[in-house]
């Protein structure tokens, strides 16, 4: 059984052929419909499920179109229908839904809601997003870069803002793809310890910088997310923008930078926080590229799991 849960539950060399397919698949689309179908139809007479415990827009989209392009159908469930864990267990939705589809994607709260489904599904789980991690969008970041700048071992990426779930991804992918991490942000939103951990055991540099200036300095990727998730409280966004605002991506922060370095975003964004339209918009930003490579990524991460 082939599920996707984490970078780091996934060999570096699954991940890699994960890289070289979606690029490939990317490839052979460009100049055709968005609507024609994949030439070989990988998943075609297959059904999947797409579980949304958390709305969205990039997730949603890009994973419906991916199937559909590979001669698949999808099911699209919300938190509303499904209602995980309230009168039916997680588990035995696993066991039911197993009945139906060949894959189940889903986005959800609690990582233990994935790997209790996981656990019992008897078809191939993918993480979407959990409020821990995020490794889809990392593998569409990891493309992104080295489609735009070769190979991203050895590179320095530094992530700017809140160690969140998008940030713990990217260090389980710094362990996986061999690159170097910095992270700077105030110390009340550090990333995880047990993620900077493994990303240090596998043999690359990670650090922790509170001067964003010094932390760009010499990067090849600059890295932010929103500041706020939907779901906070009033009082705890205004006290995040507080902690944040020095941590800004801005047109004078980018300039410590290398010359050539790239700016990223897995969006939605609230412009002029976390980073400013000025950089949203400039020569260093490849925000919709990375948007766009969520298709082609997660049609390379199903094809993995199905063994297409």
């Amino acid at each position: 059984m082939k599920h996707f849960l984490d970078i780091h539950k996934t060999s570096q060399a699954e991940l890699r052929s994960m890289i070289d397919t979606a690029k490939a698949v990317k490839t052979a689309r460009q100049g055709q419909p968005k609507g024609m179908l994949d030439t070989d139809k990988p998943l075609d007479g297959h059904m999947v499920a797409l579980i949304f415990e958390k709305p969205s827009t990039r997730t949603r989209v890009s994973f419906d179109v991916g199937v559909r392009q590979m001669g698949g159908q999808t099911m699209v469930l919300s938190g509303k229908d499904m209602q995980l864990g309230h009168g039916e267990t997680i588990a035995d939705t696993a066991r039911v839904l197993s009945r139906y589809v060949d894959l189940i994607m889903i986005r959800t709260f609690e990582e233990e809601t994935l790997l209790e489904m996981a656990e019992h599904a008897s078809v191939p789980v993918i993480n979407g997003l959990t409020d821990r991690t995020h490794p889809c969008q990392i593998m569409a970041d990891v493309m992104t870069f080295e489609e735009q700048r070769g190979p991203i071992a050895g590179k320095k990426v530094v992530w700017s803002g809140d160690g969140n779930n998008v940030c713990a991804s990217f260090l389980h992918a710094a362990g996986q793809f061999g690159f170097d991490f910095t992270f700077t942000g105030p110390s009340t939103l550090d990333p995880e310890q047990e993620w900077v951990n493994f990303a240090r055991k596998q043999g690359v540099n990670v650090s922790i910088e509170r001067d964003p200036v010094k932390a760009v300095t010499g990067a090849d990727l600059v890295v932010t997310d929103t500041w706020v998730s939907m779901h906070d409280p009033e009082s705890a966004k205004e006290r995040r923008h507080n902690q944040l605002r020095p941590y800004q991506i801005n047109a004078e922060l980018m300039r410590h930078a290398n010359d050539d370095a790239l700016f990223m975003h897995c969006l939605p964004a609230h412009r002029n926080d976390e980073a400013t339209s000025e950089v949203m918009d400039g020569p260093h930003s490849v925000i919709f590229e990375e948007a766009e490579n969520r298709l082609h990524a997660q049609k390379a991460i199903m094809r993995w799991c199905l063994g297409k």
